[in-house]
């Protein structure tokens, strides 16, 4: 297979594939997978012929994204995510639970969406700062 691909698109690419291998692995620890981590290397052993040699660094023949590419920018993009994606979360499961955690369905689906979408707006103006824990 040929893939053709200009400098920028090649560079987004790096982009996805190591973002993707992130979320597949980075809490997996010594049980990842590693097909994904063999794309990612073989992705990046591109980087040096294609004039991004300071992209990657090569630790035991492999190549890995070097500290310069991980210290680019690519896990503030990482960070933005995780932080929508957790209020989001954070959100439905708190509607759920004023819900009783009855099962959603068409007759109550609204009032999910509404209780959702009063936690995420309580969060936009506030973030985390009015939430308290009853012990």
């Amino acid at each position: 297979m040929k893939i053709e691909l200009t400098e920028l698109e090649f560079r987004r690419l790096l982009d996805m594939a190591y973002i993707g291998n992130w979320v597949l692995n980075s809490t997996r620890g010594s049980d990842r997978f590693t097909d994904y981590d063999n794309v990612e290397s073989k992705l990046f052993s591109y980087c040096p012929s294609n004039e991004m040699p300071t992209l990657t660094e090569y630790n035991d023949g492999a190549a890995k994204p070097s500290a310069a590419f991980e210290n680019g920018g690519i896990h503030e993009a990482i960070a933005d995510y995780e932080d929508s994606i957790f209020f989001e979360i954070l959100a439905e499961e708190l509607a759920r639970r004023d819900m009783d955690f009855e099962p959603i369905g068409p007759e109550n689906f609204n009032e999910l969406t509404d209780r959702i979408d009063e936690y995420i707006e309580e969060f936009e103006q506030n973030g985390i700062d009015n939430i308290s824990l009853d012990k």
